[in-house]
């Protein structure tokens, strides 16, 4: 639900990179129970506001859907849902949830030069929405080489000059320039797990998704390995031996373990803290190795995302199983061509604090055959800001559930670890990023062009290196200025999926009330006291917030949210 508010600022600052929850848009197939639980699981993890899910239900295969599909029941009801709920400055990144079709059949729209020539016309779920501004205009331009100009150039050492954050309102020139105005524009996907044939289970997914989490800012002490053997499948990305060597050199200057291995797999390493390798079969568990939290494993192989049982080859699922934060792999038949996998230098982009979504397609230069699956927005060496937030002029900190009125100011403040500056704030009020403000300014915010009741507080800070970390603080808050109230109950607070929850809602003189929950609306009701039942596998499984907003009169203030209501959608006693 978008927000109205007036919030005293000089002009549009622009706002740039680095990724956090607020960039996200995370999209749910609303008829799949799988999809609805690694949503529910993902959301809580990473704290995606409310506004920034998309409840799409998808009933077609799960394997492959034709262009004109994808367009027109999958890309374009993403665009107008961000643009519609006014998120397009904020959204950097569109993460599928599970069981949508990995793979973009365009045989249909392949350019009459290219029909009989290119034998595989397939694109992947997060090549095609990264490239989404060719798709939408129909244009081929997907296909070239070059496609991707946010992939960073490399030093003749196979080493990038640079690691730029992303955002999804950037321009980005022919040689890989940032263009704040004109050049070509994406949005980072990925897609969190893959459920069918031989994907991941859902305890599978959530496993790697808890552990991508645990490892943001800590600078895992393990080693990324890269794999060497006569295979064209490794000597595609390291030629002549030209290339491993000045990025593992790279990776050592950056305090980064880093090693080149004989053979498809490290042998008894239980310190793998990233992975390249090139091998048809792989056989990770007799490798005796183990993934460190956050690592990025993956393999150029042919079939590596074709999750069909048949496909053979090692699926890029093995990697993620044994606790990889990402990994990814072709839809189709690709040809080993290095710019449609990622090249060596993802690691580096990756130890300089880039994201794990920033660091594979900063490395990969035409990503429209690869399917990227995992946490997107893990960065195990990124310099967290560590953020607070007080009441100006007299520096009060805010207190939980805290009421506010009339106009208050804020005075946002972040250390960096490392010793680092922050470089600017942000100020999202219930997801929507409202306000920037430069380092030692305050924030000055109406709370009357707001409704009256909860709402939640966050302040970004991003930190000054071209990297450009993000940190925040969160805290729930209460606007009181009409005096409007409004309460929710739920029973039972834990619940199996079979079940029913009952959902109460109370107040005074108003005209309407609206019950919802991660992007979808459970329920409305015209009385200011009433109940609905909800049936739990609505929500589906794992921690779901409830929320009820009600509305008594015309403008902000005729509006009132109640606190949010977590329910526990388990199959456990």
């Amino acid at each position: 639900m978008a927000v109205a508010v007036l919030v005293a600022i000089s002009g549009p600052v622009p706002s740039r990179a680095g990724g956090g929850p607020e960039n996200v848009f995370l999209v749910v197939n609303a008829t799949s129970s799988d999809s609805l639980a690694v949503a529910n699981a993902y959301a809580a993890l990473r704290g995606i506001p409310p506004i920034n899910v998309l409840m799409l239900p998808w009933q077609g295969g799960r394997d492959a859907v034709t262009i004109s599909t994808f367009r027109t029941d999958i890309l374009r009801p993403i665009l107008q849902a961000i643009d519609s709920r006014k998120l397009a400055p904020q959204i950097d990144y569109v993460v599928y949830s599970a069981d949508f079709p990995w793979r973009v059949d365009f045989a249909e729209e392949l350019p009459r030069e290219l029909a009989g020539v290119d034998k595989y016309p397939s694109g992947s779920l997060t090549g095609m929405t990264t490239l989404f501004a060719a798709v939408q205009a129909g244009s081929p331009a997907y296909l070239d080489k070059s496609s991707n100009r946010y992939y960073r150039p490399l030093a003749a050492d196979g080493t990038p000059g640079s690691t730029v954050g992303f955002r999804g309102w950037y321009g980005w020139g022919p040689h890989g320039e940032l263009m704040e105005a004109g050049g070509t524009r994406y949005l980072l996907a990925a897609v969190l797990g893959v459920t069918d044939g031989r994907g991941n289970t859902v305890p599978e997914i959530l496993r790697y998704l808890r552990s991508a989490v645990s490892a943001d800012g800590t600078r895992p002490a393990g080693t990324i390995y890269f794999a060497t053997n006569s295979d064209v499948r490794t000597s595609t990305r390291n030629p002549q031996n030209s290339v491993f060597p000045g990025v593992v050199a790279a990776l050592e200057k950056l305090g980064v373990a880093a090693a080149v291995v004989k053979g498809s797999l490290p042998v008894g390493k239980r310190d793998v803290a990233g992975l390249m390798t090139g091998d048809a079969d792989l056989d990770w568990a007799r490798s005796g190795c183990a993934v460190v939290p956050g690592a990025i494993c993956e393999n150029l192989t042919s079939f590596g995302a074709i999750f069909t049982p048949s496909a053979g080859q090692t699926p890029l699922s093995v990697f993620l199983r044994a606790g990889a934060a990402g990994s990814s792999g072709t839809v189709i038949e690709p040809f080993a061509l290095q710019e449609k996998f990622p090249h060596a230098s993802i690691h580096v982009h990756y130890a300089r604090g880039a994201s794990l979504g920033e660091a594979f397609y900063q490395s990969v230069r035409s990503p429209y055959q690869l399917l990227v699956v995992g946490d997107p927005l893990c960065r195990p060496w990124a310099a967290i800001p560590v953020v607070e937030a007080v009441l100006a002029p007299d520096a009060r900190p805010l207190a939980a559930n805290q009421p506010l009125s009339g106009t208050v100011e804020l005075e946002p403040r972040a250390t960096v670890p490392g010793g680092g500056n922050a470089d600017r704030f942000e100020l999202y009020v219930d997801g929507v990023r409202l306000a920037q403000c430069g380092l030692g300014e305050r924030f000055t915010l109406d709370t009357t062009q707001l409704a009256d009741g909860h709402h939640e507080l966050r302040v970004v800070a991003i930190e000054s290196s071209p990297v450009e970390s993000q940190g925040r603080w969160i805290l729930p808050v209460s606007f009181v200025n009409v005096g409007r109230t409004l309460t929710l109950d739920v029973e039972p607070r834990r619940v199996k999926p079979s079940g029913t929850v009952r959902v109460r809602v109370s107040g005074a003189g108003l005209e309407s009330i609206v019950i919802f929950a991660m992007g979808r609306v459970l329920g409305r009701t015209r009385e200011s006291t009433s109940s609905i039942e909800v049936p739990a596998e609505l929500l589906g499984r794992g921690s779901v917030t409830i929320r009820a907003t009600g509305r008594g009169g015309s403008g902000p203030g005729g509006s009132v949210n109640a606190i949010p209501v977590i329910v526990e959608v388990t199959d456990a006693g």
